[in-house]
């Protein structure tokens, strides 16, 4: 491949070469590819004719995909990577300041390049990412980790992730258990009134420049937020027409700590706020029972199934054959590299399909690699507002391209290479990376940042942030032994259904 990294893409671009996916009959299908600025103008048989001047990409011994597409994660999150082992989603959100205290712009910026970076060089061009600043969200820091994306070269659609509930005071009985100084210490979360908050998010809505980020909303957990201010982000996303992602029934203990304040699910709950539209999207869903499932599904939602941070957060293995049933869009998210340590979306397909097979013997419930690889292509388009413009290699969308190399050895042989993407790749194939008919990654170099400038940058950030995050870490360990101790005795409460990938433990 020969093509000169720009921020702009030439005006014609023809690929010569290469082999297409081709799912539907499952095979690699040898193709040019015509793209007209930004956008693919044309498919058709080698050597087709194309433009005088067009650029040329030599894609021989390359197979050609759509770019993966992340339906959830959390940018803020690629600063935390590898930061501890044994924490549930409670634990994790008792660990908020641990993990992100002290950040300024640049390290907003710098964690969003990160996971940026680590997503194109794992065939991934597009993701929904859930970015939290506190105690509120502003348009300078959402616009910091906007300029991480754009100087990767990457989509993104960042839902500022907002609440006006602290976790102590969203989960019932919580803060009684803690003891009157650790509740003078929590004062330390409190978030800034739900006014304010929806203020900052109007004003980042009513005036954003970026062209290939896009705003969404993140009302973080439902019961995290009162509904006042759930509808006041359902009013917002109604106005400035961008989409809703929330956190639904990720952890068995959110689904009672939901019956508990509403005497519902969340799900119900939030439907009959308004909230549940075609715009909406779930992350996780893995405690969402049939009639939660058929009311998403009604209504044309989507659910964000993010397999390996639900295991390692020891939330459950998530009904995605309930839910496709249901008509739901499923898409495909890694989560944020503070609670999955990776953004590799290659790796969440392969979870997605193996997940599903260790729920119960009737094969006829799994999830095939081609539903898999769709969830991660034009399902996770579905759930950005994005279906008519990613997710695919045809014309008329964007030119939006993996080039996987089919003499690396996941390749030697290739047998089916729907199976092969989704069971075997694993992202280093990954020979380039076009967005928008622009590489952005080429022989597995990234072309638009400098890794070892960011390498410098990280841990610089590291060092500076290291005193608020050592006492933010034990202020942690004094709050885990109670958290550690109450939430997992609500997920031992009683439920209609069961997620665990097995029974709960016993001594």
């Amino acid at each position: 491949m020969a093509q000169k990294p720009s921020t702009k893409p030439p005006a014609h671009t023809v690929i010569r070469g290469g082999k297409l996916l081709d799912i539907d009959r499952r095979q690699a299908v040898p193709a040019d590819i015509l793209i007209k600025g930004d956008t693919i103008a044309q498919i058709g048989r080698p050597n087709m004719a194309a433009p005088e001047g067009a650029a040329v990409i030599d894609a021989r011994n390359r197979l050609m995909h759509p770019g993966l597409i992340n339906a959830h994660t959390h940018g803020p999150g690629n600063l935390g990577k590898g930061l501890y082992d044994r924490w549930s989603l409670e634990l994790l959100l008792t660990a908020s300041q641990w993990v992100g205290i002290g950040r300024t712009l640049d390290d907003k910026h710098l964690s969003a390049k990160i996971g940026a970076a680590e997503m194109l060089l794992k065939g991934c061009t597009a993701a929904y990412d859930l970015a939290a600043e506190f105690p509120l969200p502003s348009v300078e820091g959402l616009s910091a980790m906007a300029r991480g994306y754009e100087e990767a070269g990457m989509r993104c659609v960042l839902a500022p992730m907002v609440a006006d509930l602290t976790f102590f005071e969203a989960i019932p009985g919580l803060m009684e258990r803690l003891s009157p100084g650790l509740q003078k210490e929590v004062e330390s979360f409190r978030l800034a009134p739900w006014k304010a908050t929806a203020k900052q998010m109007k004003k980042a809505l009513q005036k954003w420049p970026f062209e290939t980020v896009h705003l969404a909303l993140a009302p973080t957990i439902p019961h995290h937020c009162s509904d006042a201010f759930l509808l006041s982000c359902r009013d917002l996303a109604r106005e400035y027409d961008v989409g809703l992602h929330t956190h639904v029934a990720e952890s068995k203990v959110q689904v009672i700590a939901g019956f508990k304040r509403y005497g519902s699910t969340l799900t119900a709950h939030m439907d009959e706020l308004g909230l549940v539209t075609d715009r909406f999207t779930v992350a996780h869903g893995v405690w969402l029972d049939n009639d939660d499932m058929k009311r998403l599904g009604d209504r044309g939602a989507s659910v964000a199934h993010n397999p390996g941070s639900n295991m390692r957060l020891g939330n459950g293995l998530a009904d995605v054959r309930g839910m496709m049933n249901a008509k739901i869009n499923v898409g495909i998210g890694t989560d944020g590299a503070n609670c999955s340590d990776n953004q590799n979306v290659y790796e969440a397909m392969r979870l997605a399909s193996f997940a599903s097979k260790v729920q119960g013997p009737d094969h006829d419930r799994w999830v095939t690699t081609e539903e898999a690889l769709r969830a991660a292509t034009e399902g996770g388009a579905r759930a950005l507002g994005l279906a008519t413009q990613i997710g695919k290699i045809a014309p008329g969308y964007k030119a939006d391209i993996v080039f996987l190399d089919l003499h690396h050895i996941n390749w030697i042989p290739m047998n089916d290479p729907v199976n092969q993407i989704v069971h075997t790749e694993d992202g280093s194939a990954v020979h380039s990376v076009m967005v928008g008919g622009r590489l952005v990654v080429e022989d597995r170099k990234l072309l638009t940042v400098d890794l070892a400038q960011l390498a410098d940058q990280a841990a610089a950030s590291q060092m500076r942030r290291a005193k608020p995050m050592g006492d933010a870490r034990k202020l942690y360990h004094r709050l885990e032994k109670v958290v550690g101790a109450f939430c997992p005795g609500l997920a031992k409460a009683p439920l209609h259904i069961h997620r665990f990938g097995a029974s709960h433990h016993h001594p």
